[in-house]
């Protein structure tokens, strides 16, 4: 498809109306365009900031035709959407980022380490389990390892450790023997992620990289810039941007590496969307990862992306919010002068549920960690 240069005050579409979607509809509407938001949920948080909220099915014939007659262009805020949709959409002749197929690559692990490893880029030692009978040969290269589902495996879930033979059948029962991938365990030193933009004309720019820490398989900071080498840190940009090319994609993606006690660099996974490590965005770079995602699919020249400030980004879980459903005490954090808060709007909070994060901005990435770690001890 040519490129083509959208400009306000068009309605821009977007399937999926998490907070992902909440924050892509407030760029949208900061820059002028018009925003539809198709989530079958009545409370997305993402309805909060559009002119139209569809409240159907992902596959609802009747609201995916209504976007194709009143959307400019249309993205999508979660992987798991169905690429059917955005494959039929594309069909008449709506710009759609990502495309359908870079989102089917995205939803499958199988099909997503098999193309990363046939780009030519590094990923953990991995053999797909596609039925039980995959497992009826030397698995010794792959253990210990971790046992994922093919699909639909998200912050954690959907994983199962394993050291033998006997804990791979047994965990492969427990996932219902549904096609899985059995990869290796490596020795990670840190985890990492780098978030790029790529254009129909093949523009492409990337964010500075992000250290992410998890906690129960979520991730709980971001710290950035990330403390490796320089050397390491651009490797990682020129790997999600070669990936980017590889997918001819179009729209925001998250490439999530493992650095490995000896520098190693391996592509864990990737998000064809914005990404919770890319929140520091908000405050920190001179363009948000969300209006990328704007200018990605009406056809503009990627944002400039310098760090304005070395930045810590605290993910706030359902966990801090009281019993009875009330908030943590804000007051630290809206007061101090140089950290913000970013709520999603969800009405429920409940453990292990994203409802929000803080930024921390100061003179160096160490600097905003302790005092992000402070403020985390308080809520």
């Amino acid at each position: 498809m040519a490129s083509k240069v959208i400009l306000p005050p068009a309605m821009l579409g977007i399937l999926g109306g998490g907070q992902l979607g909440r924050m892509f509809a407030n760029a949208a509407k900061n820059m002028g365009y018009g925003v539809t938001v198709l989530d079958p949920d009545s409370h997305a948080p993402a309805a909060d900031f559009a002119d139209v909220h569809l409240c159907q099915s992902f596959t609802d014939p009747a609201a995916l035709q209504y976007m194709a007659s009143h959307c400019a262009a249309i993205t999508t805020e979660f992987e798991n959407v169905n690429a059917d949709s955005m494959r039929w959409l594309a069909s008449q002749g709506i710009p759609v980022s990502p495309s359908g197929d870079c989102l089917a690559i995205a939803q499958d692990r199988i099909a997503e380490k098999t193309f990363i490893r046939d780009a030519g880029l590094d990923v953990a030692p991995f053999l797909a389990v596609k039925n039980a009978g995959c497992l009826d040969t030397d698995l010794s290269a792959y253990l210990p390892g971790i046992l994922k589902t093919a699909r639909l495996g998200y912050d954690g879930k959907g994983q199962i450790r394993v050291k033998t033979l006997d804990d791979v059948r047994f965990a492969h029962a427990e996932m219902k023997h549904q096609p899985c991938v059995l990869e290796k365990m490596l020795s990670l030193h840190r985890e990492i992620s780098a978030i790029v933009t790529r254009t129909r004309a093949g523009e492409i720019a990337c964010f500075p990289v992000a250290e992410n820490e998890h906690v129960n398989g979520i991730l709980d900071v971001s710290i950035v810039p990330a403390r490796v080498s320089p050397a390491l840190a651009e490797r990682a940009r020129s790997m999600a941007m070669q990936l980017a090319e590889k997918l001819d994609y179009i729209g925001v993606m998250a490439v999530e590496f493992f650095v490995l006690d000896n520098e190693q660099l391996v592509i864990n996974e990737m998000a064809p969307r914005p990404h919770n490590s890319g929140h520091y965005t908000l405050n920190a770079t001179l363009t948000t990862q969300f209006e990328q995602q704007v200018r990605a699919m009406c056809g503009l020249y990627p944002g400039k992306t310098d760090l304005l400030s070395p930045a810590v980004m605290v993910n706030l879980l359902g966990d801090a919010w009281q019993d009875d459903g009330s908030e943590p005490n804000w007051e630290i954090l809206m007061t101090a002068p140089n950290t913000k808060l970013h709520l999603y709007g969800k009405k429920l909070a409940r453990p292990g549920r994203k409802m929000g994060h803080f930024n921390v901005l100061a003179a160096s990435a160490d600097a905003a960690l302790e005092q992000a770690n402070a403020i985390k001890e308080t809520l």
